[in-house]
């Protein structure tokens, strides 16, 4: 899977009303045909992505294939081109790496979880910002759609700290499938089952 940039206020396609986007001058494949609109690859499935409103960093959960979910981290200063190792690696472990290019040319995540104890798909989540809570500034929080496990950690861009299991004390109840925030950072949980919850 592809990621990819478009600047919505530019048009490159004049003459075709259907196309009305233009590929960023910045992009790391400009003029590499077909190629001129992404921003990095080798994702799955990316759900869901995240901006850190205050840092601009991108946080991408990656679901797997068959054993490992994954959260991939961008940081604001990067240009693109990232190869995010699919499908050569699932997480840390090899998937099918024929043809791949060295490990020291892919990006791997910063964090991963097996499917054991009935986790099968990752829900990305959100970076707290909120005032309410302020010891959870920079917290990143997401959670498995089968297991509804919900975890946090924060990242320094170097190392993962604060690693929690936060299941027993949100209970946000099955099939967690998307976080949110509202305009003041605070952060909420919604699920399959039509409930929306507010970190608190």
């Amino acid at each position: 899977g592809k990621m990819l940039r478009i600047d919505v206020d530019g048009d490159d396609f004049p003459a075709d009303p259907n196309t009305n986007y233009a590929n960023p001058a910045d992009n790391p494949f400009v003029g590499v045909t077909g190629d001129d609109n992404i921003w990095a690859y080798g994702l799955r499935n990316a759900w869901r992505c995240a901006f850190d409103r205050d840092t601009g960093d991108l946080w991408m959960a990656d679901v797997g294939q068959n054993a490992w979910e994954e959260i991939n981290f961008q940081p604001a200063s990067s240009s693109g081109g990232e190869n995010w190792g699919w499908r050569c690696y699932e997480g840390n472990s090899p998937f099918n790496t024929g043809g791949c290019p060295p490990q020291s040319q892919l990006e791997f995540p910063i964090q991963v979880y097996s499917h054991a104890g009935g986790n099968c798909s990752i829900t990305g989540g959100e970076v707290y910002r909120g005032c309410a809570i302020p010891e959870l500034d920079g917290t990143y929080f997401y959670a498995d759609v089968c297991s509804n496990q919900i975890w946090s950690l924060k990242y320094d861009g170097v190392s993962v700290t604060d690693f929690q299991v936060r299941t027993a004390e949100l209970g946000a109840g099955s099939s967690i499938v998307s976080f949110g925030l509202d305009a003041y950072g605070e952060m909420y949980i919604c699920n399959l089952g039509g409930q929306v919850r507010k970190i608190v």
